[in-house]
This record gives structure tokens, sequence and C-alpha cells, in this order.
């Protein structure tokens, strides 16, 4: 859409006129249709920021350039600005505001309503008045709850249509579930639904993370019943007791004390983030759910983690008065603490939820590497960059390494990959021409100045990122070329340790050693290139070590030339097994006449 002086007038008036106070402006295009959402501390302010050109990026550029008209709503403090925001978001989903991604549909747990409801576990949600639970993420939990309730209460499993007067009537029969004591046979009259509720209230109870108020009123009717003898009853009690405090066990992770905390964690990956919830309840997780935002415009990881929050509080309709986030968010709140715990048991929630949403991320992207192969090299590549700081994303890197035996046969290899894989067509071997007598670094200069060279008199591509087998002393000698050629390259440096494995990346001058984990996808890759530089340079090495230990044993017999010997070679293997041939043998690989020379040679 181009815009027209009257147009950015119109625009400009109405943000100079905007109130300096909380809420939420709307950006519509020319149909008036909403397309992003947004929510501040200050409205003037806010808005007025994404028409400041020089400070717009690519994203906020595109935006502002759709922009036909802006409306805004006013509200009292900036906390409601932001359930406000996430309401809006929900009936416009505006194209340019980030995007909530579940990664599947979680299952949940449903008591229907129902006169006899019954419980279960499902992933579809049906808008009927049925209660629903969860969704759970973490299916250990779901089955937990659901083990509770199959233990300790007799419910119903079928999907008869149950209802008093059916029952009453006699229309329905008692199934198998009765006879092995799963259930009660409402639908024969054998419990009134007084009763048969009575025991749905107390599961409501535990879904909602209540058990230790349910178990303290339990225990009061044990006492009670067990003082008016009915010991029948209270065994019955007794055993859904035990059941409960059981699972309370299993589930606890903090105190008992630590009730209705809400818990966040968040992880940042380039346009999308990775955002964790627990919710607290008697020192036990009761939800935990783990999703991800995909970025549209530039929002901070703050924005992000606030939208997070106000999305799970209304999702999980949450009433957590205490919530424990890795960074405190510049937002004015009223009924609520934030907590940034350094110690202790909020401090182990924290880490919890951060386990969690690692996880969830590498198994995400375990996924997606899995469907997409070249998706993990080129992820792989950006984040090898953003570690060196690199301006570009090093897809093409160049690996150095020299080969040699007290100097003789000096070799060198350099091995290129391209996107994060081997480009083997790239691959080029040398032969060590000036160096003298196993000088590693004069080896090294001659290589990467006929390297370099060359591929400036041809026009090839030179590398992105430049990596030698070796540790300071080989990157200065890389340096050193770079330099007297006045090109510009990035020069890192593998180092082994003394059981010859890879155990760091170096990088820059003076050369600083780059934290990699070990265990971590992209040290493996490294690990890789430099067995790769290694096992090419060796391999050309012991090549040509072998060629020339053939031709001097034997080109040392008269009327024996080098194609001779190769040929021999190259049938028997070994110079052993050619002085084990047979003439017969021999012949049929070079003629009578230097078979003859060769069998003679061996059997004097």
């Amino acid at each position: 859409m181009k815009h027209t002086s009257a147009y950015e007038e119109r625009l400009k008036l109405i943000v100079q006129n905007l109130p300096e106070k909380p809420g939420c402006y709307q950006y519509l295009d020319e149909k008036g249709i909403v397309i992003y959402v947004g929510k501040a501390k200050n409205l003037k302010r806010r808005v007025s920021s994404y028409f400041l050109k020089d400070v717009q990026t690519d994203k906020t550029r595109m935006l502002v350039s759709k922009i036909n008209d802006i409306k805004y709503i006013v509200v009292e403090t900036e906390w409601d600005a932001f359930l406000l925001e996430n309401n809006l978001i929900k009936r416009y989903k505006p194209r340019y505001n980030i995007l909530l991604k579940d990664d599947k549909t979680y299952p949940s747990i449903c008591i229907t309503r129902e006169e006899f409801p019954r419980v279960f576990k499902t992933r579809k949600i049906i808008r009927n008045g049925s209660e629903y639970y969860g969704p759970f993420s973490h299916t250990g939990t779901l089955n937990g709850l659901m083990d509770i309730v199959s233990q300790a209460y007799r419910v119903r499993t079928c999907r008869l249509p149950l209802n008093s007067d059916e029952i009453k009537g006699g229309k329905y029969r008692e199934c198998l579930e009765y006879h092995i004591k799963k259930c009660p046979a409402p639908c024969i009259g054998l419990v009134s639904r007084e009763d048969y509720c009575a025991q749905i209230d107390e599961i409501r109870e535990i879904l909602k993370g209540k058990s230790q108020e349910l178990t303290r009123k339990m225990l009061g009717e044990m006492k009670s019943l067990a003082g008016q003898l009915k010991f029948e009853e209270a065994q019955t009690i007794k055993e859904r007791y035990d059941t409960i405090m059981e699972f309370r066990e299993k589930s606890r992770v903090v105190d008992f004390g630590l009730d209705n905390v809400d818990v966040y964690n968040i992880e940042n990956d380039d346009d999308v983030v990775f955002v964790n919830y627990l919710h607290v309840s008697d020192g036990c997780i009761n939800q935990a759910f783990t999703f991800e935002y995909k970025r549209k415009m530039d929002e901070s990881l703050e924005e992000m983690l606030m939208l997070a929050i106000v999305e799970m509080r209304a999702r999980y309709k949450s009433t957590a008065k205490e919530i424990i986030v890795p960074f405190l968010p510049d937002t004015e709140t009223v009924g609520i603490t934030w907590t940034v715990p350094q110690k202790g048991e909020k401090k182990k929630l924290l880490e919890l939820s951060a386990l969690n949403v690692k996880q969830y991320r590498a198994d995400r992207l375990k996924r997606s590497d899995k469907l997409n192969p070249e998706q993990k090299h080129v992820r792989l590549m950006k984040e090898l960059g953003s570690l060196l700081g690199l301006e570009k994303t090093p897809m093409r890197i160049e690996c150095f390494d020299n080969s040699h035996i007290s100097g003789t046969d000096a070799v060198a290899a350099c091995v290129v990959y391209e996107g994060g894989k081997p480009s083997r067509n790239d691959y080029r071997l040398y032969n060590i021409k000036t160096a003298q007598g196993g000088d590693d670094y004069g080896s090294m200069y001659e290589v990467m100045m006929r390297r370099w060279m060359r591929a400036m008199e041809e026009g090839s591509p030179m590398p992105d990122l430049v990596i030698v087998d070796g540790g300071k002393g080989q990157m200065s000698i890389a340096k050193e070329v770079i330099d007297n050629l006045n090109i510009r390259l990035n020069i890192a440096g593998l180092v082994k340790n003394s059981h010859h494995k890879t155990s760091g990346l170096l990088y820059g001058f003076p050369q600083l050693e780059v934290g990699v984990k070990a265990d971590s996808e992209l040290f493996r890759l490294l690990e890789q290139m430099q067995n790769e530089v290694h096992r090419v340079a060796i391999s050309f090495h012991k090549n040509k070590r072998s060629k020339r230990q053939t031709k001097s044993e034997l080109t040392d017999i008269k009327g024996i030339g080098s194609n001779t010997a190769t040929a021999l070679i190259k049938e028997f293997k070994s110079v052993k097994r050619v002085g084990e041939a047979t003439m017969v043998q021999l012949s049929a690989v070079i003629g009578k006449a230097k078979a003859t020379l060769i069998y003679n040679w061996f059997h004097k």
C-alpha cells in the first residue's frame, strides 16, 4: 500500500492525540481488519516508537506499511492491558501477533454432566457442560490421577444414559464391573445419586490439587466412624485415604506447605520461544504444560513471558497469588507476588521448570531434524556463527591438517564442509614442496598460501570460517597467511586432549577458548570435522609412503619400472605376496619376460 502525505498526516495526528496511559492498541489495514494488537504502559510512547524510521526493523517496517487506522482502549493498569490484549488476540487472531503453537492435542480428564457422572481421559473437548481438568503434557501425572480414581473410588465406566426414572423402571441390568467390585451399580439403584456424587466431589478436589484438605476431612471421618464402632465403613475410607496419600507422596516435589503457586520458565530460540508452566498445590505439581510461541514481530523475552502467563492463567483458571519466574517483569500487578528465588524449595521448582522447557525444546528439535535433516545442519551453522559472534553464518568451512613421519612424505589436506555437511568434491590434497624436516608451521603456511592464492586467481568461493587442526600456533600461521594476502577470513582452531580426543574450540586473537558443551550436537559436528580432516591427511600420507616403499623395493630390480611395480602391487596387494607368487601367476599379470626377472630376484 502506497502511503500518501494525507495518509501519513492522519496517522501522525492519531498518534499525537493518544493518551499517556496504560491500554491496548489495534492496527487496522485498509479493509478495516485488525492486523496487530499490542499493549502498553504508556500508549502514546509505545505507538510512537513504531513510526521512528531510524530504529525500525524490517518486520516493523513491514507492519507499519500495512497500517491504515489505529484504535485503542484505555485501562487502569498494565496488568489489565495484558488481560485485554490476550482476549483481543483470541477474538481477532491478527496476522502479525505471536502465534501460540501447541505441540499436539494433549489429553484432559473429563467429568461428565450427568445424573451419575463418568470420569475418563480424553483429547476431545465437548462444550456440553462437562468439566475438563488439564490438558496434561506429562502422561505420568494423568495416569497417576486416573489410577486414584480407579483404585480409591467406584464410579461407572459404561456409557448408558442413566436417569432416575428409567432406573426405577428396571430398564438396566448390572454388568461385570459390578461383580468385580469396580462399580456400585447405580444402573439398578444399588447406590443413591447423593452417595455416588459425593465420590465425584472428592475426585474433583483431587483433580484441583486439593488433596491435603480432602485427606484431613477423611481422617476425621475415619475417627468418627471408629468411635461409633462402624469399622467396615472406616476401613473403606482408610483404603481410599491410603491410596491418595501414596499418590501425594509420589507426586510431592517440595514441602506440602507450598500451595497454590504458579511456576514459569522460558527458553529462547531465534523466532520461537518455549515456555513451561507448572502449578503447585500442597507441594505437588498438578498441572504441567510446555508450549511454544512463534514470534511475528520483535517482541522481547519479557513480553513473551508475560503473554504466556496471561494465557496460561486464563486457560487453567489459575488463582495463584504467587508466581515464580526466572526474572522480574516490569509490570504493576495487584494481588500477585512475583518471586525470583535464589535458593530453597522455590529455586528447586524453577530449576524443574527450566529442565522441562529445555527437554521440550530438545525433543522438538529432534523431531524437526528428523523431518528435515537440512534444517538441522543450517541450525548448527547458525549456532556456531552466533557462538563465535560472526557477522555471517559460516555455511562454507575449510579444515586443514598436516601428516608426515619424521619429516618424510609430508602431505596436507583441506576438507570442505558446505552447510554443515562434507563437500567431498571440494577436498584437496597437497604434497609439501618447500617446508622441510617435518616443519608443521611451514607446511601449513605453504598449503594455505597455495590454496587461497589459487582461489583468488580462479574466483573460487572463499570460506566463511577456517578451522585448523591444532592450537594457537597453527591459528597464528593462518592469520599470517591472510595478512600477507590482504584478505579477511575468520579463523578457529580445534585442540585435542592427552587422549587425542577433541577437547575445545579456540577463536580470536589473542586466542580464547569458546565454551561448547561436550555433549552438544555442535560439539559432535566439530569433532567429526576434526576426525575427517585427520583421516583424509593420514590416508593420503599412507598412500604416498606405500607407493614410495613399493617403488624402491620392486624398481630396484633391473628391468622393472614403476608401472610394472604398480600393476604387481595392485594384483598381489604386497611385495611379500609378489615374492611368493609362481611364474604362472606373475606371467598372467606382466608377461613371461618380466615375470622371469621378478621370480629369479626372489628365488636367488
